[in-house]
């Protein structure tokens, strides 16, 4: 049972994937803290110095009364919240990363469409009189001396 499983697991596609998984991973972790730590504080500063990571909406009092300060100080305390700031991270890091992977697929595809070769024109026709092979400019079968349009 082990011998199957490690023919299984060492199969092509099997550890593509697995790295693909594991840079996917890496990737999502640099894409959030790009947008938590790059590109957030400075919408902050634009919109007023608004911390986006503590944007929520009370639902419920936890054991100690609001208003909480931050979303760990309402989290600490109980609270019911929607985090309506991390849901805005969270797109912001999905567009970010759906916009990679785009650009990623466009240049994959360029690159395919580059290396296909287009087709070669014809050199030769088929007359219809005898069914010989002839040049494509040819105006007269050179076998059976037919005109061709």
């Amino acid at each position: 049972m082990f011998k199957e499983f490690k023919e299984f697991a060492m199969r092509g596609p099997v550890i593509d994937l697995a790295i693909a998984v594991v840079l996917g991973a890496a990737f999502g972790a640099i894409i959030a803290s790009l947008v938590a730590d790059v590109i957030m504080p400075p919408i902050g500063l634009l919109l007023g110095n608004v911390d986006f990571s503590n944007l929520f909406a009370v639902l419920k009092s936890g054991s100690v009364s609001g208003p909480y300060v931050s979303l760990a100080e309402a989290k600490e305390a109980g609270a019911v919240t929607i985090n309506y700031g991390l849901f805005l991270m969270a797109i912001i890091r999905f567009v970010i990363i759906a916009f990679v992977i785009f650009m990623i697929v466009k240049n994959m595809n360029k690159m395919k469409r580059k290396e296909e070769a287009p087709p070669e024109e014809p050199t030769t026709k088929e007359c219809p009189y005898c069914f010989s092979s002839i040049a494509i400019k040819a105006t007269r079968c050179p076998n059976c001396t037919s005109n061709l349009e």
